[in-house]
């Protein structure tokens, strides 16, 4: 019953975001819409903007299913761009109410996992430090997620497989060469 009624409050706050932005919306107007009680909100979510941040995860989430491999990384990114298109309205209504700093802290965090995952599977007897595996997944991270706010910000106009496709290309052979390299570089830091 859980999961129901917070896909129900999802469905409410994405229907509410069509006709108004995310700062004009209540909990009121949420629970109103979908018949659930303040308290069932509170039950779930702390507030308007953890819900927001839940439903971002749950639909990231079902786009990068099966797909955090080195082989498979580039369809999941693919799917988080499409996720992302999909919730045109809601994802851009949510840019522009929410700070970017809070933003990107959540898409750092979305983006980390599916880079971190790649970086472990190509560094696998590799003589490489957590902490470095850490440095290599976060530098790209931070690449990923500037360019996915630039395609936000400039209204989602350029073709998101294109972009991909760049990124695609731009990384190809670095993660592995990024693992050699500090691999060779032991204990030069």
């Amino acid at each position: 019953m859980s999961n129901v009624t917070k896909q129900a409050l999802e469905a409410s706050l994405k229907q509410l975001m069509q006709k108004k932005p995310l700062d004009k919306i209540t909990i009121r107007d949420i629970t109103d819409t979908c018949g659930i009680s303040r308290m069932a909100f509170y039950y779930h979510f702390k507030d308007l903007y953890d819900l927001v941040e839940w439903v971002c995860l749950e639909d990231v989430t079902k786009a990068l299913a099966g797909k955090k491999t080195y082989d498979t990384w580039q369809e999941g990114l693919a799917q988080i761009f499409e996720a992302v298109l999909e919730n045109k309205a809601f994802v851009s209504n949510a840019y522009r109410c929410i700070s970017r700093e809070r933003m990107e802290s959540f898409l750092y965090q979305l983006t980390y996992g599916l880079i971190r995952d790649v970086v472990e599977e190509k560094s696998k007897g590799a003589p490489i430090s957590q902490e470095d595996k850490a440095f290599i997944a976060e530098f790209y991270k931070y690449s990923f997620v500037g360019i996915l706010l630039d395609w936000i910000k400039q209204g989602m106009h350029a073709d998101y497989h294109v972009i991909v496709r760049k990124m695609s290309l731009t990384m190809q052979g670095n993660v592995s060469n990024s693992i050699h390299n500090f691999s060779e570089n032991l204990g030069a830091f």
